[in-house]
């Protein structure tokens, strides 16, 4: 089973996105978003498969905050999926996301990014 970390301020976008995941087999960790230190150390402790990152984040910004995973955990192969309201993709893309998502975005979209068909060799 793939973990999935959500990092969100908004409870009711983790709660959403906590019940589509666990609706598709996926471990779900909800992070609300306290101090920069708090979240890479929950990313040390878990090694969570992929996470779910907003941008706009009351006490920290999101694009900074996936350039300090990247530094911190970079022995952790993690796909880093990052969400906004604005189209901030070069951005997020440029600091080290894997992907980003325009909201509001279809849930097919993030399942597809989450889970990578098969490769047949």
């Amino acid at each position: 089973m793939k973990k999935v970390m959500l990092i969100d301020d908004d409870p009711t976008m983790r709660t959403l996105l906590k019940t589509l995941l666990e609706l598709d087999n996926f471990s779900v960790i909800e992070i609300s978003p306290v101090s920069t230190e708090t979240i890479i150390q929950s990313i040390i402790t878990n090694h969570p498969d992929a996470i779910i990152l907003d941008v706009h984040l009351q006490t920290l910004n999101g694009i900074d905050l996936v350039k300090k995973i990247r530094q911190y955990c970079y022995e952790i192969p993690l796909n880093v999926i990052m969400t906004s309201g604005e189209d901030l993709q070069y951005a997020c893309l440029e600091a080290g996301a894997n992907y980003f998502l325009l909201k509001p975005f279809m849930p097919a979209t993030l399942i597809e990014l989450l889970s990578p068909p098969d490769v047949v060799v």
